[in-house]
């Protein structure tokens, strides 16, 4: 396997500088407002210029953004943020907020609205979130036997990839195209990829060269496929317009990435990914769920160790964003590779995190905007004390494959199905991160549980806010998490958990008295029933004392001084019994609201008694209900 591990890899455009006559047109059809004439010459200035100047990037941005492709304002928008040292004016930074909003990524987008309001120095802190990069060995009893496929050959196989109720795999058993070359490394053919049916015991079917006439004479191997499949990705060697391999200065030849459409057996609108260059590889593509992001692994420079694994983004309108590094928590200074996506999970190879021996299979919990949790190796017997990598399961996770050249298989490297074992029931994990709602910050310590039916699994948050749970595939998983001093709360259908602690309920309020925090609450002139406002001002107070049952409250209620002092007194009466009632018909115990009391005016909290000129705002000081704690 090792003799592949430079397979699927990626390299950069090389374009031709455009004149400056379509830069003149597209400035000008910007200050004349005429976006759409101005985002087609800005489209077509950029894909020539390598080096534009930020002020074009955005007002290219601009132009696409004021005609709704809002993807080609993020595209261009991200460039000037990097070009700009991950900062942008005011402006631009608000667009780039939106656009990515409307491309529906809304965890990016809020990251960036965290950094937008950063810039003010009494928020910093609350963005301040460190995440620890720790080895955990995943130590259990093996729960699955592989099966080798009769598929196999002698020589290399491996990389299953779903396609639809079909598989796609490559192969380096070369007997569909006469006069093969030889990969000079292996002295095997060059890598083909095949695709095959899927049978019901999860062997393959009947094979057949996928997409045959697209496929080059060199290495075609490493797919990925869009949510539709309509979109495929496949890796292939450097080569020129004479078919010739392109080598770089040192004569090695890497291999580019190169995506396009699927129609039938063709390949059509074959595209190259902007990132491709003949100086060094990238490879093993990878596509999340929802079709935004593909993942891939390149040892270009700037890496931490010999391969690493990038990820970028791909827009709606089909074009890739920038490579971004997985960083530390992933990659390391050895090899990474074969990166696989299943809902917030991602599962890789490495040789270098703790392990068995050779390339291992890890899992990591993706959080927000791409962070990582701590890695776990699967074990015993998915991983072995030789090179086990390319670990895929169906969307439905009833099918599972792993490549891998341990000993007892039929060639270089063969493809396994992972199967339970009979006495072992079907489970599946649950994973996510536990953060604190206000600071985004990790909760260690948090007692997560997991409720199937009459069983209950439940576990601690580790000191990145971790948790990972396996539970039985039957039945519908109910999550719950709870900590002192923390709301309890359900998790997103990522996994992840946000917790609002205690202390951002409540505040200080007269006299350095704790309350529930509220805006308050308003009622129509000379009426004390509930009105809509402030029956959402008192469902906070519910959910505090529905959240920490221990807390007791007393309600106190006060008018401005306008008015005669015993009608404000009986009116702040009525009004305080009245959202004790709405309290009490939420279903709060009556015995946890020590006190239900109106005062009138006689605790004004500014100078506006009776008979003092004062605004309206001065008044709307003293009209307000308090519920203050009295006991925790």
């Amino acid at each position: 396997m090792k003799k592949h591990y430079y397979i699927a890899a990626l390299f950069f455009c090389i374009g031709t500088m455009m004149g400056q006559g379509t830069l003149r047109k597209a400035e000008l059809h910007y200050r004349d407002l005429a976006y759409t004439e101005a985002a087609a010459e800005y489209e077509e200035y950029l894909q020539n210029n390598k080096t534009p100047k930020a002020e074009v990037l955005m007002h290219a941005a601009e132009a696409n953004y004021y005609t709704g492709n809002t993807g080609a304002a993020a595209r261009w928008l991200e460039k000037a943020y990097q070009a700009g040292g991950n900062a942008l004016p005011a402006k631009y930074m608000r667009m780039y907020i939106l656009a990515l909003r409307g491309e529906e990524r809304y965890d990016r987008a809020d990251a960036l609205l965290w950094q937008y309001t950063a810039l003010n120095d009494t928020l910093k802190s609350n963005l301040e979130a460190q995440k620890q990069a720790l080895d955990v060995l995943l130590k259990q009893k093996e729960k699955y036997e592989l099966k080798g496929l009769a598929s196999n050959t002698d020589k290399s196989d491996f990389g299953a990839t779903f396609f639809g109720k079909k598989i796609v795999y490559q192969s380096a058993n070369d007997t569909v195209r006469d006069g093969a070359k030889t990969y000079s490394w292996t002295k095997q053919p060059y890598l083909s990829l095949f695709v095959a049916e899927l049978n019901a015991d999860g062997s393959f079917g009947k094979e057949k060269p996928f997409l045959h006439s697209a496929q080059t004479d060199y290495h075609n191997a490493a797919v990925a496929f869009s949510p539709d499949y309509k979109t495929v990705y496949v890796s292939v060697n450097n080569v020129n317009k004479a078919n010739r391999l392109q080598n770089d200065k040192a004569g090695t030849n890497n291999i580019q990435l190169v995506y396009g459409k699927i129609q039938g057996e063709r390949f059509d609108k074959k595209q190259y990914a902007h990132f491709n260059s003949k100086d060094y590889s990238v490879g093993q593509p990878a596509v999340s769920a929802d079709g935004k992001w593909l993942y891939f692994v390149s040892d270009m420079p700037g890496g931490f160790g010999e391969t690493d694994i990038y990820y970028c983004e791909i827009y709606s309108d089909g074009k890739l964003g920038k490579p971004i590094n997985a960083g530390a928590a992933i990659n390391t200074e050895g090899k990474e590779m074969f990166p696989f996506l299943k809902d917030n999970v991602l599962y890789f190879a490495s040789a270098v995190h703790d392990g068995l021996r050779g390339l291992d299979v890890f899992r990591r919990v993706i959080s927000g905007v791409v962070q990582f949790s701590l890695p776990q190796n699967l074990g015993k017997p998915v991983n072995s004390n030789r090179d086990d990598f390319a670990y895929v399961q169906s969307a439905d996770g009833k099918l599972v494959y792993l490549s891998s050249n341990r000993a007892g298989g039929r060639g270089d490297d063969d493809i396994y199905l992972v199967v339970p074992k009979a006495e072992t029931p079907c489970e599946k994990v649950i994973a996510g991160v536990v953060t604190d709602k206000k600071l985004g910050q990790p909760i260690p310590g948090v007692e997560v549980t997991i409720t199937v039916g009459e069983k209950q699994l439940t576990e601690t948050t580790a000191e990145d806010g971790s948790y990972s749970i396996t539970v039985p595939c039957d039945g519908t998983p109910i999550t719950s998490a709870k900590k002192e001093g923390y709301a309890a709360n359900a998790p997103d259908d990522k996994g992840n958990i946000n917790l609002q602690a205690y202390t951002d309920l409540v505040k200080k309020g007269e006299g350095n008295q704790e309350m529930v925090d509220i805006n308050p609450i308003y009622f129509d002139f000379d009426k004390y029933y509930i009105t809509p406002q402030a029956a959402a001002e008192l469902d906070k107070v519910v959910y505090l004392m529905e959240q920490f049952p221990n807390v007791v409250i007393k309600i106190e209620s006060h008018t401005d001084s306008r008015g005669k002092d015993d009608y404000n007194l009986r009116l702040s009466d009525d009004r305080a019994k009245s959202t004790y009632s709405y309290l009490v018909s939420k279903g709060i115990d009556p015995k946890l609201i020590e006190s239900v009391k109106g005062f009138g005016e006689s605790r004004l909290l500014n100078k506006c008694s009776n008979g003092v000129d004062c605004s309206e705002e001065e008044h709307q000081l003293n009209r307000r209900s308090n519920f203050i704690i009295v006991k925790k």
